[in-house]
């Protein structure tokens, strides 16, 4: 039996949704534990995994740059396009949060992030030109059903409407919902005067055929689905933080990684590429590199640019151990 070996990141065998049985048996791999002390990711930022039946050298880059600058780089089309878009809170960003005071104390007085925005590059964002860029960057229509790209947007509640009408304009005549659940709430200063939110909203956007889908479900020759092998993916999910030790805090908004992880799964493949036009910073394409998916992003601003490089990015470079995993 001919094998094909691959050398994976560290952080393949941490990941607990790849090494659940399901998702392992969905990707037909055996695993073997194998470490390499002497092995260094290539310096282009290129990790080897196996997909479409060979080997493929994923990627990760993210880009100082704004996304409508994306011809500058040549970057592959996308089979997902996953961004957390502004909300437009303008000053109100902080509001109901504790760091609207010093020492999140109001006898304190407030703090410097009163009246002020999260990040000062959101007035500068034009939904019209985010919808353009998906368009062009996302991949065509394909002819055979369960291939189709996608994009997610996190976005406002209230900035549904505006989303699914931009992105109609833009060819993306279809949407569903989807929410994440927390444990917690930032509306700290309201929880003695009314309920307070604890959820995050997104929309899933695709323009004819619904999108690739991955839930653990196997086919036959005939191409029906084998009985039990899939398990329903609900339009609600966990949101559970990152661990601190695991992935740096950079960005006011930032999405946990493991979060992303799982959203990348289900609508990818090992080996597709996903890009975040706004990455902040850059949870998205560490999630989607980490689990053996190519990845790029754009971010403006120069301090979460150099954050999210040197904290979010670079480390996955810095001596890590490999997994050899055998088909």
């Amino acid at each position: 039996m001919t094998t094909t070996s691959t050398l994976l990141s560290r952080r393949y065998r941490m990941d607990r949704n790849f090494h659940s049985r399901p998702f392992q048996k969905q990707l037909g791999l055996q695993e073997q534990t194998w470490k390499g002390s002497g092995l260094r990711a290539k310096m282009e930022n290129q990790n080897p995994v196996v997909a479409g039946g060979g080997m493929t050298m994923p990627k990760i880059k993210l880009y100082h740059d704004n996304f409508q600058n994306f011809k500058r780089y040549g970057i592959p089309k996308a089979q997902l396009v996953i961004a957390d878009i502004p909300y437009n809170l303008g000053v109100n960003a902080y509001a109901s949060n504790p760091m609207w005071y010093i020492d999140g104390d109001n006898k304190n007085g407030e703090s410097k992030n009163a009246a002020q925005p999260f990040f000062h590059t959101d007035v500068d964002f034009r939904i019209a030109e985010y919808m353009h860029f998906c368009n062009r960057l996302l991949k065509k229509e394909p002819k055979q059903k369960g291939q189709a790209p996608a994009m997610i947007v996190f976005c406002a509640f209230d900035q549904d409407q505006m989303v699914i009408d931009y992105a109609k304009r833009y060819g993306f005549m279809h949407h569903y919902p989807i929410f994440f659940c927390k444990n917690y709430s930032a509306q700290v200063l309201k929880a003695n005067m009314k309920i307070v939110g604890a959820t995050e909203h997104a929309l899933v956007l695709y323009r004819d055929k619904l999108p690739k889908f991955r839930n653990g479900c196997q086919f036959d020759d005939a191409g029906k689905p084998v009985r039990g092998t899939g398990k329903m993916v609900f339009d609600w999910f966990s949101w559970e933080c990152d661990s601190s030790k695991e992935y740096p805090k950079i960005h006011p908004t930032q999405k946990p990684v493991g979060v992303l992880k799982r959203l990348i799964e289900v609508f990818t493949d090992p080996g597709d590429v996903v890009i975040d036009p706004v990455a902040g910073s850059a949870s998205t394409l560490r999630a989607a590199y980490e689990i053996g998916r190519s990845a790029y992003g754009f971010e403006v601003d120069k301090n979460f640019y150099a954050l999210a490089q040197g904290k979010m990015i670079s480390p996955l470079f810095e001596n890590p151990e490999f997994e050899q995993l055998v088909l």
